[in-house]
């Protein structure tokens, strides 16, 4: 800041030292897919879009992709104004993907509202995302229960802490949440969370993107029409 002016001052574009600068050249250097990719023969997907889901999740995990379960979820307030996080698979069944929150949280308040929402799945090691769209429904208590309890002590003691998406007033406050949470769920590791809850979005249009170095990337979409699947071929 130029005291004299009260002007902030950068260095000069093209100066290595501007941060912009500096940001745009190690952004620009970064390369994607520089690995022999597998092949994808849409013509050989099976007629349903589960199936496939099963079999590319097998392949990342074999693949060596770090966390395959991870995926991003996408939702809506009351206005439309779109949000987005990062959260884990819990199941994907002939109901649809699975994953679960509080219904206190924003990403809960948010679906009670508007109950659509939109994941999507990004394997790097393969050069693989998998997009879906569908309506969520919640699950009852007694299956909401045993997903909470289906899971680590870590797990059990961050449903007990609850308050997601709340403002922390301090890291203290949250250590010693985070204490009484944990010996809780030691202690009792059938506690119930009341709040917690497991979520099942149930698309009606699943997308399986495979790139290519060449990027001639093969998309194949399922849309579901009168409770059947059909499949279409995408531009790239």
């Amino acid at each position: 800041m130029n005291a004299a002016d009260g002007t902030e001052h950068r260095n000069p574009p093209g100066d290595p030292q501007d941060p912009q600068d500096a940001f745009r050249t190690l952004l620009h250097a970064q390369r994607v897919w520089d690995i022999e990719l597998p092949a994808f023969d849409p013509d050989g997907a099976p007629d349903e879009p589960l199936p496939l889901f099963h079999r590319w999740f097998g392949e990342a995990v074999a693949a060596g992709q770090p966390e395959p379960h991870t995926m991003t979820l996408a939702t809506a307030d009351a206005d439309g104004r779109p949000d987005v996080r990062t959260l884990m698979l819990h199941d994907a069944d002939p109901r649809g993907w699975h994953f679960a929150s509080h219904a206190t949280s924003r990403k809960g308040r948010q679906l009670a509202v508007r109950a659509e929402a939109a994941l999507n799945f990004y394997w790097p090691s393969q050069g693989r995302a998998v997009r879906l769209r569908g309506r969520v429904v919640p699950a009852g208590p007694a299956e909401s229960s045993a997903d909470l309890h289906a899971h680590s002590t870590g797990a059990l003691a961050s449903a007990l802490v609850g308050r997601q998406s709340d403002v922390l007033e301090s890291a203290g406050e949250l250590a010693a949440e985070s204490d009484a949470a944990w010996d809780r769920a030691r202690r009792e590791p059938e506690a119930e969370a009341a709040s917690w809850t497991l979520y099942v979005l149930a698309p009606d249009e699943v997308e399986f993107f495979q790139g290519d170095a060449h990027r001639r990337h093969v998309r194949l979409r399922y849309r579901l029409a009168k409770d059947e699947w059909a499949r279409e071929l995408l531009w790239p």
